[in-house]
């Protein structure tokens, strides 16, 4: 969908807007969403950041997903200046462009992880990531290497957590300045909790008319509000018992492993389900770290060499791909 295709149905008599559901609460769909929400969500961001009337805001992402649309909605919502570039892994690197000179201020922009990352390995990009005055990053988890990298910023940049189904982010945590956490907090009129099996519910009348049970992994702060992901119900692994958060892994492994990895799982006789890493990178390297950082219920009972490890079109681990392959291939 183009940006004057979107403006088309927003404009249009219809008080509904279709969009594609992420899959956090369920298998994707599409959904029919009241624009009246998607403009409640987007006055709540904007004041939020406290963006004024011809403040200078950012596109730089797909108007396909909700993300793209809803910064669309926010320019609208508080008569932002709209600058477009074509969606891409580098969507600073249009700075020289007679739409987007060098020298231009943007107040406020979004990003996925990977733009950010690849701006960040360009010394003009990453100059530019500075100057933009609310940096907002969705649509994945934020690698704590560049969690600590952005953490020095002297501009204001923030995690965001949400989905399609609550019509992009319902809170927030600070990556930047002393200010810098890994807890969200929710905006208000937002509740949270957590169900029996630990997952975030939420509750956000506003944008969602009902409760949403969500399928991460959560811990509330001890004011019963702020919270932080620990993972996926889906990617956790049962092994012998022991439930093991693939992502946990992950992270453990983050600083010693340098070729693109993945931790998946695949069934077993024995154990019900056994810890699997996927690799771009040499197996037996692999090993070698998991058995010198890993615990040992944590450690993989198998090995994949793979030629690229699975991604979704938004540049998420593509997690029951990986499984397939887990399964299929495997080096004990």
């Amino acid at each position: 969908m183009s940006l004057k295709e979107f403006l088309k149905e927003w404009n249009s008599d219809s008080p509904y807007v279709r969009v594609q559901t992420s899959g956090s609460t369920g298998e994707p769909k599409a959904m029919l969403v009241e624009k009246r929400r998607m403009l409640a969500s987007a006055r709540r961001t904007n004041d939020f950041l406290g963006l004024q009337k011809d403040d200078t805001a950012l596109l730089c992402m797909s108007v396909d997903y909700i993300a793209g649309k809803m910064m669309v909605v926010r320019a609208l919502e508080r008569s932002l200046k709209l600058v477009t570039v074509e969606p891409s892994g580098h969507p600073l690197a249009a700075a020289n462009s007679k739409f987007f000179p060098l020298n231009s201020k943007i107040d406020f922009a979004a990003m996925v992880p990977m733009q950010v990352y690849n701006s960040l390995q360009v010394l003009e990009e990453r100059e530019r990531v500075k100057q933009i005055k609310h940096l907002i990053i969705g649509g994945g988890a934020i690698d704590e290497a560049m969690a600590e990298e952005l953490k020095s910023f002297p501009n204001h940049v923030w995690s965001t957590y949400g989905m399609t189904e609550t019509l992009s982010h319902i809170a927030l945590r600070r990556l930047s300045g002393p200010e810098a956490s890994e807890w969200y907090t929710p905006f208000p009129k937002v509740n949270v909790s957590l169900n029996e099996e630990g997952c975030l519910v939420i509750d956000a009348p506003e944008v969602c008319e009902q409760r949403l049970v969500t399928h991460d992994i959560a811990e509330l702060a001890t004011n019963n509000q702020s919270f932080k992901i620990l993972g996926r119900k889906d990617n956790v692994i049962c092994s012998g018992g022991i439930k093991i958060q693939a992502e946990e892994v992950e992270r453990l492994l983050r600083p010693h492993l340098h070729e693109a990895y993945l931790i998946s799982k695949r069934p077993d006789q024995k154990f019900g389900e056994v810890v699997v890493l996927l690799t771009e990178g040499d197996v037996e390297t692999a090993r070698t770290v998991c058995e010198a950082v890993l615990p040992k219920y944590q450690r993989p009972k198998a090995y994949v060499h793979v030629s690229e490890i699975p991604l979704t079109e938004t540049k998420k681990p593509a997690r029951k791909l990986a499984e397939e392959l887990a399964t299929t291939d495997f080096t004990d």
